[in-house]
């Protein structure tokens, strides 16, 4: 099935019909960016599986957590000092902050690999 230039025209004069030649340049600009933000995606996921595959076995290597997973934070034994209500609060307010850091650079790495 060949296009030729007859067929070509009246395909671009419907488009212009139905659209309007006011409408055309903002809807090729739009639909350019939907492309390229489809493409970028497809490439981001291309790269995720496969440097997912190899961090996945360095980290079973390594031991250490892949840049992007949050781990439980280690909570430590309590003691008989930090039995009193003060030391208590304090420490409870120490984890608590550190957690919130924790979250807010996990939160900071998502923002940085997401726009991919």
């Amino acid at each position: 099935m060949n296009l030729g230039p007859l067929e070509i025209g009246l395909i671009i004069l419907a488009i212009l019909l139905l659209f309007g030649y006011k409408k055309l340049p903002d809807a090729s600009r739009s639909l350019g960016r939907s492309l390229r933000i489809f493409k970028g995606e497809m490439k981001g996921m291309k790269d995720d599986d496969a440097g997912s595959a190899v961090r996945g076995k360095e980290a079973a290597r390594a031991g250490t957590p892949v840049r992007g997973e949050i781990s439980a934070p280690v909570t430590p034994a309590p003691t008989a000092a930090a039995s009193s209500a003060s030391g208590d609060l304090t420490a409870q307010l120490q984890e608590e902050a550190r957690a919130a850091e924790l979250r807010a650079r996990a939160e900071q790495s998502r923002a940085a690999d997401g726009p991919r």
